[in-house]
C-alpha cells in the first residue's frame, strides 16, 4: 500500500503518526514538508481530501500566524494559501495520504482511519498513551 506522510519531525504528533504507519506494516514515504513543500495544487488536493477547510488546515502554534495577521476574518483561501506556501510551517501537520484517504492525523491515531487492520500488536504513543491493544485492536 502506497502511503505518504507530510512529516515534521520535530512534532510529536507526526511521529506518532509515523510510527502507527510502521506499526501497520507500511513504509511510507516521508516528506520533510519543511524542507520539500508540496505544490500548491497538491496541498489544494489535500485540504479538500481531507474534507477541511484552508483555514482549518493552518497550523497556529508555534508559526507567524498572528504577526502575518491571518487570523483577519476577511482573509481568503487564496490569501491563506499564499502564506501557507511562503511558510511551510504553516500547514498543519501531519497530513497522510493512502489508497483509503486523506486525513489531517491530529490526534495521531487518526492515520488508523487510513491504514489496513494489519498491526502489529500492541501500540502506546510516545507519551505512553495506549492505542492498539496487544491484538493490534483500537483502544477507546
Amino acid at each position: 500500500m502506497n502511503v505518504t506522510i507530510y512529516h515534521n519531525p520535530d512534532c510529536g504528533t507526526s511521529r506518532n503518526a509515523l510510527a502507527m504507519i510502521r506499526n501497520s506494516g507500511i513504509e511510507p514515504a516521508v516528506i520533510e514538508y519543511l524542507k520539500m513543500p508540496p505544490s500548491r495544487d497538491q496541498l489544494v488536493d489535500m485540504i479538500e481530501a481531507a474534507g477541511l477547510s484552508v483555514r482549518e488546515a493552518i497550523r497556529q502554534n508555534g508559526t507567524p500566524y498572528a504577526e502575518l495577521g491571518l487570523d483577519d476574518p476577511s482573509l481568503g483561501d487564496e490569501q491563506l494559501l499564499d502564506a501557507m506556501l511562503a511558510h511551510p510551517i504553516l500547514i498543519n501537520r501531519p497530513f497522510v495520504v493512502s489508497p483509503l484517504g486523506t486525513r489531517l492525523c491530529r490526534p495521531s491515531e487518526v492515520v488508523l482511519d487510513i491504514l489496513p487492520d494489519t498491526h502489529r500488536g500492541a501500540f502506546a504513543k510516545e507519551d505512553g498513551e495506549p492505542v492498539l491493544d496487544r491484538d493490534g485492536r483500537r483502544i477507546g
